[in-house]
């Protein structure tokens, strides 16, 4: 027999698992890409040089975008530091993967001389495919949902800064810039990077909050900037309604969370009542077989 086909398909599919594993292992999100968008220096400068998978990435997104049910969320990824490249090329190596499975889970029926009709690892490897095809948009989406709410967390200790100083007589630009600089994590550093572009690029500080606020999709920032738009007339104004703002802000942050744990207790409590049956079961057991066997 053969066996180059079953040594092709073995290194296939442990090629798609340790891309998976890798993929699954990177940090999220990644900094550098970020902030290399919001500064000057990167628009007067040619692309750097992207790496392989993100070149053969770019290269299957390329042809298969036009196709039905193919799409990128770029928003999400561009939040998470991600390129769209790679995130096609992930998705092309999962669907293929899901196409070898039903092949190589064969592979013992054919050594062992049962013959299978050809269509059935065929259909089960199309629904395979297709729903590991759909698993990066899946993952990008929760890993894009946690970012945003950790960013959420971010903006409300952001607000409380910036009302500080401007109750503090600072004004409007010196007030966000001096607040946003307090912060080392990851969403002080991108508030950072659009108000670094604003001084450079000469424009209004809300107006770079309004455009980050746009490329991420973060509505909550975008309600700052409005705030801020109207801080040259009236300071103690704008101090009244960022105090409002950060309250309203943290009390959806503290209904999420309520939300997020009545459902987790939910989910336990399934599982506990299993265990208690169990538990009675096995406290009932030599009982039961005492009176049957008398």
């Amino acid at each position: 027999m053969n066996l180059l086909p079953v040594v092709l398909t073995g290194g296939t599919v442990g090629a798609g698992l340790a891309l998976l594993v890798r993929e699954m292992l990177q940090p999220q999100p990644a900094l550098a890409p970020a902030l290399a968008r919001t500064s000057t220096s990167a628009l007067s400068m040619p692309e750097p040089d992207l790496d392989r998978d993100e070149v053969w990435g770019r290269w299957l997104l390329a042809r298969l975008e036009r196709l039905p049910g193919v799409r990128v969320p770029a928003k999400n990824l561009a939040l998470l530091g991600q390129g769209p490249g790679q995130f096609m090329l992930k998705k092309v190596a999962l669907a293929a993967l899901g196409l070898l499975c039903p092949v190589l889970v064969t592979i013992p029926w054919i050594v062992a001389g049962i013959a299978l009709p050809f269509y059935v690892p065929a259909v089960v490897g199309l629904a395979i495919a297709a729903l590991l095809f759909i698993t990066p948009d899946l993952a990008v989406r929760d890993q894009a949902k946690r970012a945003r709410e950790e960013f959420a967390h971010a903006l409300v200790a952001y607000l409380e800064l910036v009302a500080l100083k401007r109750a503090a007589d600072a004004g409007p630009t010196e007030a966000l810039e001096k607040a946003a600089a307090v912060g080392q994590g990851w969403p002080f550093l991108y508030l950072q990077g659009a108000l670094r572009r604003a001084r450079l690029e000469k424009i209004p500080p809300y107006q770079a909050l309004t455009e980050l606020a746009e490329e991420y999709d973060l509505p909550a920032l975008d309600d700052v900037a409005d705030i801020m738009r109207g801080s040259a007339t009236d300071g103690a104004a704008v101090y009244k309604a960022l105090r409002a703002r950060t309250a309203a802000l943290n009390a959806e942050l503290l209904a999420v969370q309520a939300g997020e744990a009545n459902a987790a207790s939910e989910k336990m409590t399934a599982p506990g009542a299993l265990l208690a049956v169990l538990v009675m079961l096995l406290m009932a057991f030599p009982a039961v077989i005492r009176m049957l066997t008398v």
